[in-house]
């Protein structure tokens, strides 16, 4: 194979590609809001930050409620949002902001020099 035939192979698969996003855009719209919900949800578990944690955890399910959208269910999307994202996330939140943490400096608390 020459390299005018491999590179007209190319050009055809990419112009097939765009073609492909033309005519199913709502698919690859979902494919991607899919990935980046999987990507957030592995933040939720990986961040060393807890507030970051609830950040992402909060943007894992604002994706979830565009999912139902794509899906047609836009009632449930709605719920979604205002149950998940806006009550649990935010209780979360202020649960972490409001509880006093306690960090521990090389000794035990209990020994007093």
């Amino acid at each position: 194979m020459d390299l005018g035939a491999w590179v007209n192979a190319v050009v055809d698969f990419i112009n097939g590609l765009f073609n492909y996003m033309n005519h199913n855009s709502d698919a690859v719209a979902f494919v991607i809001l899919a990935a980046l919900a999987v990507l957030a949800a592995l933040h939720v578990v990986t961040s060393k930050e807890i507030m970051h944690s609830a950040f992402y955890l909060a943007f894992v399910f604002v994706c979830v409620a565009a999912a139902y959208y794509f899906l047609n269910a836009e009632f449930i999307g709605a719920v979604q949002v205002v149950v998940y994202v806006g009550a649990i996330t935010i209780l979360y939140a202020f649960s972490i902001m409001l509880t006093r943490r306690t960090i521990k400096e090389g000794g035990d608390e209990d020994e007093e020099e």
